[in-house]
């Protein structure tokens, strides 16, 4: 499992503590340059990037990849 690969799952897990981290970061930014209407849409963008809530978990780590694709076919979309 590779570093980003390990990086998703931390997300999926803990997506609420995620979420305080970018609330607290877009305050301070706002508060440091202004701007504050364009920091929040930043950041309630990055919230929805990082799912809702710890609803989604991450796969097993011992998952097995899925099938390869038949030659001259895209690959089937990872969860």
């Amino acid at each position: 499992m590779g570093l980003l690969d390990k990086a998703k799952a931390l997300l999926g897990q803990h997506d609420d503590k995620v979420d305080q981290g970018i609330d607290k970061l877009g305050d301070a930014a706002g508060r440091r340059f202004g701007h504050e209407e364009q920091i929040d849409q930043g950041a309630e963008h990055l919230k929805r990037m990082t799912g809702e809530g710890d609803t989604t978990a991450a796969p097993p780590p011992d998952a097995a990849p899925p099938p390869p694709a038949p030659e001259g076919e895209a690959p089937p979309p990872r969860p």
